[in-house]
């Protein structure tokens, strides 16, 4: 039961790009089409999840016995570059097909800030369903950051859809480009506000 309450959790009622707002630069600069939003949904699936397991075990195991915790946030960034550079390195190799798939997006995964605050709230503890804050263990961890991941990609699809649709339809001058993304985006996510209390 606590796994599906972390789940509906993250990736509804508290949607990382539209609750938290982190993760808004490809929100906006990838879905201009539905294809490129899926590829980078993918690889930030993947890349989250990944991440988050490997920041997990580093601030457990490196930082707390060391007692250097406040070089989480360098750490991290350091990790997370490094295990993106890595994935690229390993995928060019194993499969070409998946890696051309993924293409720009990888590397694009570097500078995305939702990455890193997922990894952050795990080990700061900010998660929180039910209005109490909520310590994750390792396996939480990971189905959190794969959750939140997901709701990233279905926030993205959705917003790819809209904004193709969009597209196809008059818009007054002011509005095209842009704003009328982000007047979409901001009834999606009062769309999103109506899961607020589900968990």
């Amino acid at each position: 039961m606590e796994y599906i309450l972390i789940i509906i959790s993250a990736i509804f009622v508290n949607n990382i790009l539209l609750s938290q707002f982190m993760g808004i630069c490809p929100f906006l600069g990838v879905s201009n089409k539905l294809s490129t939003a899926v590829g980078m949904s993918g690889a930030v699936c993947f890349v989250i999840t990944l991440a988050t397991l490997v920041t997990y075990l580093f601030q457990y195991y490196v930082l707390v016995p060391l007692g250097i915790e406040f070089m989480q946030t360098i750490a991290f960034i350091l990790i997370i570059a490094a295990l993106v550079q890595m994935v690229e390195i390993v995928l060019k190799k194993v499969s070409p097909a998946l890696y051309q798939a993924l293409g720009i997006f990888l590397p694009l995964i570097t500078t995305n800030c939702a990455v890193l605050g997922v990894a952050l709230m795990v080990v700061t503890n900010e998660f929180s369903y039910g209005g109490e804050p909520h310590m994750l263990n390792l396996g939480e961890s990971v189905v959190f950051a794969f959750a939140t991941s997901l709701g990233f990609g279905l926030a993205m699809i959705l917003f790819a859809g809209l904004r193709e649709q969009i597209a196809l339809n008059k818009v007054p001058k002011v509005f095209k480009g842009i704003p009328i993304a982000l007047v979409t985006a901001s009834i999606l996510a009062m769309a999103f506000m109506g899961f607020s209390g589900l968990v």
